[in-house]
């Protein structure tokens, strides 16, 4: 996830509590529909639909704090 900010990523997750936090819900909730998709006959059901969409939402954040450091 955003390899350009792979630097700055390493730099947050260890002196920012708020972005760790978050970047860390984003891995979780990734492993979690990766694990629902495989045991699942569709990827589309409405569990997994609700986390593809917080995780796109913590995304969008973890990407506004990025850019916001790097301003």
């Amino acid at each position: 996830m955003f390899p350009e900010y792979r630097e700055l990523i390493s730099k947050l997750k260890t002196s920012d509590t708020h972005f760790q936090k978050k970047f860390n819900k984003h891995n979780q909730l990734d492993e979690e529909i990766r694990n629902l998709e495989q045991h699942s006959a569709s990827d589309y059901t409405p569990e997994v639909h609700e986390l593809k969409l917080q995780k796109l939402h913590l995304k969008e954040e973890i990407y506004d704090i990025l850019k916001g450091h790097s301003a």
